[in-house]
């Protein structure tokens, strides 16, 4: 694992790039939630952070993923780095209150900027991903994204807690700002031989024959729709500010400890696969992962102690880790180099906006069934997507890694 990464100086630009903006996104979303909390104590308010992100995310995803695959990877990344710059000077400046006016409106609106940021880094990423790397590599590359990724989860929202207890909002959104500064700087830094220009296609048409190759493939499609449905369902994280205040009585450090912890399961099982990767009964593999999310969901609702919570989320984040690994390496083996960008915008849309969508819909049901009622809910519906996947996807239920290679 340290040969590959070593031996690799592009590979790891590419890492310093997302760990770098996933400590600013996860900074800030620590921030912004307990800020908006503050402002409202409004659970809905809460959920309503996800919607003002996901519905530009939704709008531009598509069209972002084209303009990955016909044009530069590297610097539609950088572009969507210096978004975020913007969008975390506008929360410093409404948290310093240099901005009058509500500011409500001032974060939701930095947040749907964020939104459109978002569409353009995961394809940037996932293109330039297969760029760097051999196609032998991609199973054990993707354990150490992941890992990679699972860090900035744990270290990004401990920093935005201890950081927002001790300093102040202001303080977190200005050190997320000079972080996206940071991955900004390691993907200019980055030197690699893009393909030509792909052949001008009419964009809706190209559009459409990323979205055709998505839903006739059904590994891709049954993957894809697994972790979106159980992702949507199992929200519990988006609440977590309600947790804190009212459960478990903690200030914003406790909030930061509960919102890394599923990452820290995630970085664990990410250097176990990145050591040792799945490659007998990966489908088996990734749905009994996603259905032992949906029980550690269920039990973490049930539970009135902070740190048996804790541990629960962090067995969450361990078998989201599997899910998120199999995942992207299946999606990096199927997809053909010229479709990169729009299968990773649409995996966006079914996998990343589903984090948003689930922000508000735990936002909703929480309002109409209780807290705790609407996070058991939740992770009931987790277990109910993994059953109807396996009756409908049955050759994502029978995969075995090394058919794609």
């Amino acid at each position: 694992m340290q040969l590959l990464v070593a031996s690799n100086r592009p590979f790891l630009k590419l890492l310093s790039f997302r760990i770098l903006i996933v400590l600013a996104y996860q900074i800030m979303a620590i921030v912004v939630g307990w800020h908006i909390y503050e402002l409202t104590h409004d659970t809905l308010a809460l959920g309503l952070i996800g919607l003002a992100e996901v519905i530009p995310y939704f709008s531009c995803a598509l069209f972002a993923g084209y303009a990955i695959d016909h044009y530069s990877r590297r610097m539609f990344g950088v572009l969507a780095c210096l978004m975020l710059v913007f969008n975390a000077l506008t929360l410093t400046a409404v948290s310093a209150g240099w901005i009058s006016g509500n500011p409500l409106l001032c974060i939701y609106g930095s947040i749907a900027v964020g939104g459109v940021a978002r569409a353009f880094i995961g394809p940037s990423y996932s293109a330039m991903f297969a760029l760097i790397l051999p196609r032998d590599q991609y199973a054990k590359a993707s354990g150490i994204g992941s890992s990679v990724f699972q860090l900035g989860l744990v270290a990004g929202p401990a920093l935005g807690g201890i950081l927002v207890g001790w300093a102040g909002k202001t303080a977190g959104y200005s050190v997320a700002t000079i972080l996206c500064l940071g991955a900004a700087l390691s993907l200019l830094s980055l030197r690699i031989e893009e393909p030509p220009s792909a052949e001008s296609t009419p964009i809706f048409t190209s559009i459409a024959g990323g979205l055709r190759f998505v839903f006739s493939n059904q590994i891709i499609l049954g993957a894809q729709s697994l972790d979106m449905f159980a992702v949507l369902f199992g929200g519990a994280v988006s609440m977590l500010p309600a947790f804190i205040h009212d459960v478990f009585h903690y200030g914003p450090e406790g909030l930061g400890i509960l919102r890394a912890a599923p990452a820290i399961g995630g970085l664990m099982t990410g250097l176990l696969l990145a050591r040792h990767p799945i490659n007998l009964h990966a489908g088996r593999w990734l749905m009994a992962a996603v259905a032992g999310f949906g029980i550690c969901i269920i039990s973490f609702a049930i539970s009135a102690n902070f740190w048996i919570a804790g541990l629960l989320l962090i067995l969450s984040g361990v078998c989201d880790g599997v899910s998120v690994v199999m995942r992207t390496t299946i999606m990096q083996l199927v997809t053909p180099d010229a479709m990169r960008g729009r299968v990773s915008a649409i995996n966006g849309i079914f996998i990343g906006s589903s984090n948003e969508l689930g922000a508000f819909e735990s936002g909703i049901a929480a309002r109409l069934m209780g807290l705790v009622p609407s996070v058991i809910f939740g992770g009931v519906m987790t277990i109910a997507v993994v059953a109807v996947t396996a009756k409908l996807a049955p050759k994502l239920r029978r995969l075995e890694l090394h058919q794609l290679y």
